[in-house]
């Protein structure tokens, strides 16, 4: 393990490892029992040297991550910054749906014309799930941090190329081609790119508090969305007041997605020098370990899969996180992207404007975030959860009402408003999703899950919304459409397993301090929180079998009565280490 990561607890030995009671003979019989593994976590006999099967494997001391907090906010600031790239771009075309819609659609219907710009935004997520499909098993082999040095590369410079493509009026309907064909690109990047980031600063935060530091990275998107408005709102107020009001759209409209190139510049040194995750890496071992000694079984937690694995061993949970996927995008991107465009067609203001009123909400909104995220560590993910699913069901048609009292001031509460619920839903969501799948299959299983959701309801309620008022003539439509994700996503969290203050399945403990890690192997025994099982601690079957062939003691182990007595005296500290066991034995 580099210097750069979290280290596991250095002054810890292994059961077996050489002290001075034993000498270097002692040392020497532990590293050829270990095969010779440095880190002698993935292949060490662990308690089961005489053949005896304990319910669960022991976690000792040295198996526990001891993760600084100084490095979660390196891991997590680096993952950020992708995320305030991505959302920049998403703030820039929902700002500027209207204009973009005279400069690229000349279909003699405006309505039309904004309907195919939202497609454009809707084409990007319904590419999504193919990122995800290529990207998310490429990170749970090679590894997450590469995968999304990767996917920021590519969203910034398809970011930059929209900044200068052809207009219709230069090229004609090829240019609405072009614009669609790099919203491909961002989506099939982006497919990667949420999903990964979950993955990898879930992975890399404590348990007891990762719902508040997993909130970060959600923190970083709605900024990210901000960003991007300000950015049109700023270009749009300096260019009509400089060069005159056909500035904006004869020129100005090109700034914002230029902008894109230094803030990847800056985005793509982050990631460049983020380490791996931890948990990847012990994962990594334990399957190298398995490899060496039988075929992997892939219905194993610990086996790395493919997508077909995935939807075949994982299915339940893919639709829980679907479905809340969906309630959170459904309401987020009503807030974001659509709601310049509802805005705009329903009381006519223009990008400036609409900018104006939703930036103090999004603002508002990266502070409750965080805030969610630190009560689903204290009261659980679920009761979070259920608490934005109750906020949408009862509160989005109060807020669309306020907000056709017209008053500027109404409609900035009315977005507040509309906040509350997507807070709920956003805060525990980078910890709780990627808690839902194991280690091996994390990443993969993010990709699908979220990426399907997110293209079929979230990239789309634009899209949708606009449509259904066009259709019904009502314009609550969208209240409607949201309140209806948020009851399917209450129903959903009803069969979701409870992840706050556990270990991610799959992967050892994770805490902030050495002597955290002592206090926690000692009362592992008393702790309902942990499930050794589920940790990839690996007892390689032909080192036991050696071990009981060179003590002459039969498979089936000793008696009942003896294997209690020793199993009591492991835990009180009373009996012969395994080293001693060993000695005795040889």
């Amino acid at each position: 393990m580099s210097s750069s990561e979290p280290s596991p607890l250095s002054g810890a030995e292994s059961p077996l490892g050489a002290d001075p009671q034993h000498g270097p003979e002692a040392g020497a019989q532990s590293e050829a029992l270990s095969g010779g593994d440095p880190q002698g976590r993935a292949r060490r006999p662990g308690r089961r040297l005489l053949g005896r099967k304990p319910k669960q494997p022991r976690l000792e001391v040295d198996d526990v991550l001891v993760v600084k907090g100084s490095k979660v906010r390196t891991a997590i600031g680096g993952t950020v910054v992708g995320n305030i790239m991505e959302w920049f771009d998403f703030g820039v075309y929902g700002y500027m749906t209207l204009m973009l819609s005279e400069l690229f659609f000349h279909t003699g219907s405006k309505s039309l014309d904004t309907i195919l710009t939202l497609l454009g935004f809707a084409v990007s997520f319904l590419v999504r799930p193919f990122g995800g499909l290529v990207l998310g098993p490429l990170g749970d082999k090679i590894g997450r941090q590469k995968v999304l040095f990767f996917t920021m590369a590519m969203m910034a410079i398809a970011t930059a190329l929209i900044g200068v493509l052809p207009t219709h009026a230069q090229i004609g309907v090829w240019a609405a081609f072009l614009l669609y064909a790099l919203k491909l690109v961002q989506g099939f990047s982006t497919g990667g790119e949420y999903a990964g980031a979950t993955t990898y600063v879930s992975e890399y935060a404590p348990d007891k508090k990762r719902g508040f530091y997993a909130s970060m990275l959600d923190v970083g998107s709605y900024f990210g969305f901000a960003l991007g408005a300000g950015s049109v709102a700023l270009t749009h107020l300096i260019t009509s007041s400089v060069w005159g009001p056909d500035a904006m759209l004869a020129w100005g409209w090109r700034v914002p997605f230029l902008i894109a190139i230094p803030l990847g510049a800056v985005a793509i040194w982050f990631r460049a020098r983020i380490p791996e995750t931890p948990a990847f890496e012990a994962t990594e071992a334990e399957q190298e370990a398995e490899a060496e000694t039988s075929h992997e079984d892939v219905s194993s937690l610990h086996a790395r899969k493919g997508p077909v694995g995935i939807i075949r061993y994982h299915w339940r949970e893919l639709l829980i996180a679907v479905a809340i996927v969906a309630a959170t995008n459904t309401a987020g991107y009503a807030l974001t992207s659509y709601m310049p465009t509802y805005l705009g067609t329903q009381f006519g203001y223009n990008e400036m404007t609409s900018a104006a009123t939703t930036i103090p909400a999004l603002l508002i909104l990266c502070a409750m975030i965080p805030l969610a995220g630190k009560a689903s560590d204290r009261f659980g993910r679920r009761a979070v959860y259920f608490t934005g699913s109750a906020t949408a069901v009862v509160l989005m048609l109060p807020a669309f009402w306020l907000m056709h009292q017209s008053s500027f001031l109404e409609i900035q509460v009315a977005m507040v408003i509309v906040a509350l619920p997507v807070a709920m839903f956003i805060g525990p969501s980078a910890a709780a999703l990627p808690a839902l799948f194991p280690t091996a299959a994390r990443y993969g299983a993010m990709g699908i899950a979220y990426n399907i959701s997110v293209s079929l309801f979230g990239g789309t309620t634009p899209m949708i919304s606009q449509q259904l008022i066009n259709w019904t003539g009502n314009s609550y439509m969208p209240a409607l459409w949201i309140m209806f994700f948020g009851l399917v996503a209450g129903i959903a969290v009803i069969f979701m397993r409870e992840s706050a203050k556990r270990p991610l399945l799959g992967s050892f403990p994770s805490v902030e301090s050495e002597e955290e890690a002592r206090d926690l192997v000692a009362h592992q025994d008393e702790n309902p929180l942990l499930n050794t099982s589920e940790m990839p601690i690996v007892v390689d079957p032909e080192l036991e079998a050696e071990i009981e062939a060179a003590m002459d003691v039969p498979g089936a182990g000793l008696p009942s009565d003896a294997d209690a007595q020793l199993e009591d005296e492991d835990r009180d500290g009373s009996g012969a280490s395994g080293a001693d066991r060993v000695g005795a034995g040889s």
